[in-house]
């Protein structure tokens, strides 16, 4: 029986609610009326339910699907602006005792190179990701108690915050590993992480379990109340997704949407960021033998009603996608994408040739760090290396507050502005620099507030003389 609150993940994530929610957006994907109150009711920008997000996924009327878009542009806008929130994967190792069937660590897997970074090497990792310009991670390893117990885990966090090379440091490591125990949780916490991230990879509980046949991971429900138990040991903000194409997209969109409703209902705060990756290529799979891949209008239109439905969550492309399609979703609702990443075990130190080769998936946008952020700049957007919000407290349901009222922009586009101003000084080529400078200069004017556009300049001119770390 469907419950909202429930603890139990076959209760919140519900299969009957799931099916009768695609039934009534099949019988009303035609029905004007109700799709114009959907997007009436949306442009308070307030979220939708699952049921009403549903229906505009499934809408079939051409008019009223550019209307959907021209929304969601429009509600990026007001809450996000034109700031987009740079990170870099990092690899820490891929042993992995899972069995599942579209990921190249799966244990199964005898061909791929296994590794695991020593600490050394993660000091050395990161020194050559703040010598690109970064200043947030997402750490990342494969579930394997011998070789990557939680212990491995804290130790790696230390040692990431503990690297000042030059100019550069590491401000906020997000961390995405297996679903674990409160305890663990709470030992995650104290090591001060930001965002604890777990995709679902899909929430239809049969078709999850022929995905996931052995492991730790095969246990969906131990696997899809993760989050529960993430913010039960402390942490504020948990980061959800799925894996578009290995389910029918139609139901993962809904469960999705269900998860952050109850995580709004039962814990006090909705998912602070949501991901959208979509099946591609790796070693040992082929994304071709999964029948559920979608195209790249469906996976747009994805975006763009996920941000009517949660307008307050940060949404998440990786480097899976193509430069084409990157830009298209920017536009429609994305906030953070990934810049230069390496998806190998040590890939940002020595790049590895095919026979040796660790990647948990092909990178399609293969620029460096400065190329996209010159792309971005070129766009109009804001590269931003931002991480002020977890270093002052606005974390959890204090963000949310911000986040939901459009508030948080008073000290988003400053942050963003000083940060960018920080790579250009630091790392920039050339022509990012010129760029960027320019465009720095043009956002200053649409600083709301005096005193903030003030103290703003004053600490960019106080960048330019070899002072960091300035944050409102």
């Amino acid at each position: 029986m469907y419950n909202v609150k429930s603890s139990k993940a076959e209760e919140f994530i519900n299969d009957e609610e799931i099916l009768e929610t695609l039934d009534y957006a099949k019988k009303n994907k035609s029905n004007r009326e109700l799709i114009t109150s959907i997007l009436e009711h949306a442009k308070e920008c307030k979220g939708l339910t699952h049921r009403d997000a549903a229906v505009l996924l499934e809408c079939d009327l051409e008019d009223i699907n550019e209307e959907i878009k021209k929304l969601a542009k429009e509600i990026k806008q007001k809450i996000y602006g034109n700031r987009i929130v740079m990170f870099a994967p990092l690899y820490l190792s891929n042993y992995c005792v899972n069995g599942c069937v579209y990921c190249p660590y799966h244990s199964c897997n005898e061909h791929i190179t296994r590794k695991k970074l020593s600490q050394e090497e993660i000091k050395n990792e990161v020194i050559a990701l703040q010598d690109m310009g970064h200043k947030r991670l997402a750490l990342e390893a494969g579930e394997d108690p011998v070789n990557n117990p939680i212990e491995y885990i804290l130790d790696s966090i230390k040692t990431i915050y503990s690297i000042k090379h030059k100019n550069g440091a590491i401000r906020r490591v997000n961390v995405n590993i297996a679903a674990t125990t409160v305890e663990n949780y709470h030992k995650l916490k104290e090591a001060e992480i930001g965002t604890y991230i777990l995709f679902q990879e899909t929430y239809n509980k049969k078709n999850y379990e022929e995905l996931h046949p052995t492991g730790p991971k095969s246990d969906y429900a131990y696997h899809t109340e993760a989050m529960d138990r993430a913010m039960d040991g402390g942490i504020d903000d948990v980061g959800i997704g799925v894996l578009f194409g290995l389910n029918l997209y139609r139901y993962d969109f809904v469960g999705i949407l269900m998860h952050a409703e109850h995580l709004e209902a039962a814990k006090g705060v909705g998912p602070h960021t949501i991901s959208v990756p979509r099946i591609c290529p790796a070693d040992d799979i082929d994304p071709n033998s999964f029948s559920n891949a979608i195209s790249d209008e469906i996976f747009e239109k994805i975006v763009a009603v996920l941000r009517i439905a949660v307008p307050y969550t940060g949404m998440i492309i990786s480097t899976r996608e193509s430069v084409k399609v990157r830009e298209k979703v920017l536009e429609l609702g994305v906030s953070q994408i990934s810049g230069g990443s390496r998806t190998s075990v040590g890939g940002y130190v020595e790049k590895e040739d095919d026979e040796h080769n660790s990647s948990q998936f092909d990178v399609t946008d293969t620029r460096t760090l400065d190329e996209v952020i010159n792309w971005l700049v070129g766009l109009g957007f804001i590269p931003s290396f931002c991480t002020a919000c977890y270093r002052e407290g606005r974390v959890g349901d204090r963000f949310m507050q911000l986040a939901k009222t459009g508030q948080i922009a008073n000290c988003c586009q400053p942050n963003a502005l000083m940060t960018l101003k920080e790579y250009l000084e630091d790392y920039a080529l050339p022509d990012t620099k010129q760029k960027g400078e320019i465009l720095i200069n043009n956002e200053l004017e649409h600083v709301p507030y005096e005193k903030v556009k003030n103290i703003t300049i004053k600490n960019l001119d106080e960048i330019s003389k070899g002072k960091r770390d300035f944050r409102f």
